[in-house]
């Protein structure tokens, strides 16, 4: 399976829901470098398990649309929006934040991440046709 493959799968994965995501997609040396509108951050395999395991605590569903995947060699970009739905509210879907990732795979899984997240902004039409266009 090639890098983007790989990504890909990741997240057409049910990650509101399945438990085995970290342990099926992320490397046991896996690190990722986000940074967001509260700052940096470095998660650690560990740290990835229990922030998923807040996901699937806090939502009933969620789900990526991509504006751009791209790959060289082991690398993968993929610029994103995270829609959700809440489990206090399963029947609306809003959107939550807008993604650039880098994905480095070794070994057949993710290994190095490094993301930038911004809140998205409905009231922003410029900003939403931005993630209308389709590079995949």
């Amino acid at each position: 399976m090639s890098a983007k493959e790989l990504v890909k799968e990741f997240y057409d994965v049910d990650l509101a829901n399945d438990a085995s995501v970290v342990p099926n997609f992320f490397h046991k040396d896996c690190e990722l470098h986000w940074t967001s509108s509260q700052g940096f951050a470095l998660l650690k395999y560990n740290d990835i398990l229990d922030f998923f395991k807040g996901t699937r605590e806090s939502y009933e569903s969620i789900r990526f649309e991509f504006t751009h995947l791209f790959e060289a060699d082991s690398k993968v970009v993929a610029r994103y929006t995270l829609f959700g739905n809440t489990i206090e509210d399963p029947d609306s879907e809003i959107i939550i934040a807008h993604f650039i990732t880098i994905w480095k795979v070794k070994e057949n899984k993710l290994y190095r991440g490094y993301e930038i997240s911004q809140q998205a902004d409905e009231n922003n039409s410029e900003s939403l046709k931005s993630y209308t266009e389709r590079n995949i």
